[in-house]
């Protein structure tokens, strides 16, 4: 909903999950057109740092108690499983939600949120942090603008070693330590279908098992491949229980006049290939594209990522207070995270490819993966 609670028409928003959140609270609280109202966190220690730290006098321990506060807007940055469950409780409510990635835990949660959304007054924007770093927003100007010609096969990794995130103090398990790591693709598929405009139909997958932290059972590795709906073909790899550094984000695209690729490590630069004009050859063209110039506000908080949480919060703050539609609604966010559930579901069926639901048309009823359609 778009607030009407002041003279400057500021939404009123809360924070719940403040490990992740605290970027999302920073950016809020410097954002002239967001009132910070209440935080929430189940644990008291770090709520009330945080809520200290930028003059918060509302401060919950529970999502349901921070529903209870006079709100437009919450950002739910709690632990993964919790997404879907928190954003439909929020959008019955009547609240805009901003919701960290993934989106969904399974395809039935996906048909549940679907009909929360179409059924609210409020609306729902996806997380999606790296569709708004530099490298994404500049590649994506230079696709537009058809350097690479259409795009037929794309590759991304996102390869982290997050062990100390995988038990608690008393060396419980986490919830990380049981994801499947393809669930946690949409760090590399969000660019992907930002820079093609396309959409993943089928998916296949296959995980190496567990070697490195076999007493937890945590895959270490997991790999898709999908089909997209204009015939294209995506590889991506994921893996948080590794023994690698630095961690990373890679990406290469090849498209009928050119091919781009990412550095492998922050000091390798992006390399591109790509047919001249005249000749219709192919040379090499290091830094092809032009480097993106975004001026961010004196007064802005990192959130972190490079500035990346002010650009995607500053998007939803600015559709919110004009009544528009979310940049990255609840159809593309899903668009996101469906692919890697269904990956690791042919995983689990020795790689036998699983058709990947379209988010327009699901309904609260569900919709069970059935067997792909061959390629055309």
């Amino acid at each position: 909903m778009t607030a009407d609670n002041s003279e400057t028409k500021r939404i009123r928003v809360g924070v719940a999950g403040l490990r992740r959140g605290k970027g999302f609270v920073g950016v809020l609280a410097a954002h002239p057109g967001a009132q910070l109202v209440a935080v929430a966190d189940r644990d008291a220690q770090v709520r009330d740092r945080i809520a200290a730290e930028f003059g918060l006098p509302r401060r919950c321990c529970d999502f349901d108690d921070l529903l209870r506060e006079e709100l437009d807007a919450v950002v739910i940055a709690t632990p993964a499983p919790l997404h879907a469950g928190q954003s439909i409780a929020a959008l019955e409510a009547g609240l805009d939600v901003l919701c960290e990635v993934p989106a969904v835990w399974d395809l039935e949660e996906a048909s549940a949120l679907v009909g929360a959304v179409e059924n609210s007054a409020g609306s729902y924007m996806f997380a999606e942090n790296v569709n708004y770093l530099d490298r994404t927003v500049a590649w994506k100007q230079f696709i537009d603008a058809g350097h690479l010609g259409a795009i037929f096969y794309a590759e991304a990794e996102y390869v982290h070693d997050c062990g100390p995130l995988f038990t608690h103090a008393d060396g419980t398990p986490t919830w990380r330590a049981s994801m499947p790591p393809i669930h946690y693709c949409t760090h590399s598929l969000g660019p992907l279908l930002a820079w093609t405009g396309d959409r993943c139909v089928s998916a296949s997958g296959l995980h190496t098992g567990s070697h490195v932290r076999p007493g937890l059972g945590t895959i270490d590795m997991e790999v898709g491949i999908f089909q997209t709906a204009a015939g294209g073909v995506f590889k991506l790899l994921c893996g948080f229980s590794v023994v690698s550094e630095p961690a990373r984000h890679w990406y290469c695209l090849y498209g009928t006049q050119g091919m781009l690729e990412s550095g492998r490590s922050a000091d390798s630069p992006d390399r591109g290939y790509v047919a001249t004009r005249h000749e219709q050859t192919t040379g090499p063209a290091a830094n092809v594209v032009p480097a993106v110039r975004r001026q961010v506000p004196s007064d802005a908080v990192a959130g972190g990522h490079g500035h990346s949480e002010w650009f995607m919060v500053d998007d939803w703050i600015r559709a919110l207070l004009a009544g528009a539609r979310p940049p990255i609604d609840v159809y593309a966010g899903l668009d996101m995270t469906l692919p890697g559930i269904c990956a690791h579901l042919s995983a689990l069926q020795g790689g036998q490819p699983v058709a990947v639901p379209n988010p327009r048309e699901l309904n609260s009823a569900g919709r069970a993966p059935g067997p792909a359609a061959p390629a055309r």
